[in-house]
């Protein structure tokens, strides 16, 4: 055989491997791999207390702290009979199934096997252990795929870690495909009509034109000629962790500091469920930081669980497939934007395990 009739098999099967949009769309379903997605509140799981099982990105999941406060995140599923290890007894250093007493490490290792000592299960790194970590009052959890199990360094916003900043944490679980609070926040015009009875967002023009610009991690999808009036811009950031940054202009009466910033995440909890975790942030310190935080929690909560709720209401029931029946028009382009963008690093991520024989 010529050297031409060899490289015809190769070229022809790198063809067929290539993913399809179904391919992509199937990847997206339960989140984008390679990422630090935030999982749950750091209040939810006490020291030495009892295991939090959940799902997150389709995966079951285990949370718990040791005797020493150290975070775990592992696979809630018990390597002697798949039951979930939640269910068990947090011993201060392993976690003990309360089905047979398996005990397992930390970093996945089974311990002891009370019902057959010294059996091959002894020793072994049965349970998958997930990279984690905690930031600004939540567990961080990384999602790696089978090319990326070793985390990438966590670039948490700044407006998380700078100390000039302050912030709360807002969580709920919405029964909706993860994509579309996405979608929603780099949405600016439905604040103006959803939100117009808001106490903050009943300004700003109906009929705005839109223009993106780049960012080094992303892009600003943003009201043209128009700052500081309603919820203007968003800007969605992928730095080893996804989000979306927007500030909505406070009146004088919200107290010092400016601007009030949101910092969201909506984490895929499976199809069909999502986990939005949503930190009110300000720049503040000394006094007004004491103002500012005080008049979060005696007068202004209430009213953003109100505007959280409308969210809600609208996008609760939306799944995966609604695109086929929209007609977009050009407020919509940030949305199309961030849909372009997932569809992109999930295709790539797969024609990078494809081309690793890893499926």
């Amino acid at each position: 055989m010529t050297t031409t009739s060899l490289q015809r098999p190769a070229a022809t099967a790198a063809v067929a491997a290539a993913p399809t949009d179904q391919d992509v769309q199937a990847r997206l379903r339960t989140g984008l791999r390679n990422r630090w997605w935030p999982v749950l509140p750091s209040r939810f799981i006490e020291t030495g207390g009892k295991p939090v099982g959940l799902k997150r990105l389709g995966e079951p999941l285990m949370l718990w702290r040791d005797s020493a406060d150290v975070i775990h995140a592992q696979t809630d599923r018990c390597p002697h009979r798949a039951v979930p290890l939640s269910r068990g007894v947090n011993e201060g250093d392993r976690i003990r199934c309360n089905y047979h007493g398996v005990e397992v490490g930390p970093d996945g290792t089974v311990l002891a096997v009370p019902g057959q000592p010294g059996c091959p299960l002894e020793g072994k790194k049965a349970v998958k252990t997930y990279p984690s970590l905690e930031c600004a009052g939540v567990v961080f959890v990384w999602f790696g795929d089978a090319l990326h199990e070793e985390p990438a360094p966590f670039q948490p916003p700044v407006q998380l870690s700078d100390p000039e900043y302050s912030s709360f944490i807002c969580y709920a679980d919405w029964s909706m495909f993860w994509r579309y609070s996405y979608d929603n926040l780099m949405d600016p015009m439905h604040g103006t009509f959803l939100h117009s009875n808001s106490h903050t967002m009943f300004a700003g023009d109906t009929q705005a034109h839109f223009v993106t610009r780049d960012t080094p991690k992303g892009f600003v999808f943003e009201k043209e000629g128009q700052r500081n009036v309603n919820f203007d811009w968003s800007e969605l950031v992928d730095d080893t962790t996804l989000y979306v940054w927007l500030e909505i202009p406070y009146p004088a009466s919200a107290g010092p500091g400016g601007n009030f910033g949101i910092i969201a995440y909506a984490t895929p909890i499976d199809e069909q469920t999502t986990a939005n975790f949503f930190w009110r942030v300000r720049k503040v310190s000394g006094w007004q930081r004491d103002t500012w935080r005080f008049l979060y929690k005696t007068r202004i909560e209430p009213r953003h669980w109100a505007v959280l709720e409308q969210d809600r209401e609208m996008l609760a029931g939306c799944l995966p497939g609604l695109e086929k029946f929209e007609m977009l028009y050009q407020h919509d382009a940030g949305v199309i934007r961030l849909r372009r963008y997932l569809a992109q690093q999930a295709r790539q991520q797969l024609v990078e395990l494809r081309a690793a024989g890893k499926t």
